[in-house]
């Protein structure tokens, strides 16, 4: 693991409730489910055959039924544990260096505390010119409920803790690929509104998919049932639709990076442009002056 990466998902912890809610039925998750789909249509428009496919989700059955379609018969396919014991599987991926020309990961990838890290070990098993497909929840996801226990605990507490989970922002996916040393980097992103009966009836459902706060820096002690309420009406206030139905966002990010190979577009190296821009697109070039 990078030294310098935040500490900031108390793996073990995160383990533990992630392995409860597999054990109990409660994952994979709706937007699991959703990416799995989006995955499956990427490499259907990917116009090669691939031999070996590794799968990190924990949809892995769902999202091997899809792409078989698109593989050739002999082709293997990896399912790879989404979590251990103590830990996310991609914490700390150990794989061995170009032993799969596509990786596919819909699952935890948000909940790393290297990211770069994982990526870069992501891209050393691909084989040269293999692809990674991957899913993750982005920045924008469930805002509503940060904001929520924020206003809750800066009205009736000393300070705020952390409650929910920061997530990559789409500006930075794209520059992360390209420091994992991944190429031909393209980031695409979905929004998805959920509603929810109540906000005490979205925190439930978290807490059921396994995604109980498990920052390190989080508050310790149970919470009080007034800060509880507090949020939930804060939440309430801004996001309940006419119906009375709450409305809470998740963002989805999809990743998509290739292990570098000689046969990829490269890009001109400067000056080496033999048309004037001006010319190529028929206009008349102005020159600027110096102030």
């Amino acid at each position: 693991m990078n030294e310098t990466a935040p500490n900031l998902f108390d793996q073990t912890s995160l383990a533990r409730n992630l392995l409860k809610a597999q054990q109990q039925g409660h994952l994979p998750a709706f937007w699991e489910e959703i990416a799995c789909d989006e995955l499956a249509d990427r490499l259907r428009l990917i116009k090669r055959s691939f031999a070996n496919v590794g799968i990190v989700s924990f949809a892995a059955e769902k999202l091997t039924a899809e792409i078989r379609p698109s593989l050739a018969d002999d082709a293997s396919v990896t399912r790879l544990p989404a979590v251990t014991q103590d830990r996310l599987f991609l914490e700390q991926p150990q794989l061995e260096p170009e032993s799969f020309d596509c990786l596919l990961v819909t699952s935890t990838l948000e909940w790393v505390n290297d990211l770069p890290g994982t990526l870069a070990r992501l891209r050393m098993a691909l084989k040269p010119d293999g692809v990674l497909l991957a899913a993750m929840l982005g920045g924008d996801t469930l805002g509503e409920l940060r904001h929520a226990w924020l206003e809750a605990e800066s009205s009736l507490s000393s300070g705020a803790s952390p409650r929910v989970a920061p997530f990559v922002d789409v500006r930075d996916a794209g520059s992360l690929l390209q420091r994992a040393g991944l190429a031909l980097p393209v980031i695409d992103t979905d929004r998805l509104t959920v509603r929810y009966a109540s906000a005490l009836a979205l925190m439930r459902e978290l807490k059921s998919a396994g995604l109980a706060n498990a920052l390190v820096d989080r508050r310790r002690s149970l919470t009080a049932p007034a800060l509880a309420a507090a949020a939930s009406a804060a939440y309430e206030a801004a996001n309940a639709d006419a119906d009375g139905r709450m409305r809470a966002t998740y963002q989805m990010l999809y990743l998509t990076g290739w292990a570098p190979h000689e046969s990829q577009q490269q890009p001109l190296r400067p000056g080496s442009a033999k048309v004037r821009l001006a010319d190529a697109l028929k206009v008349t070039e102005k020159k600027l002056r110096r102030e």
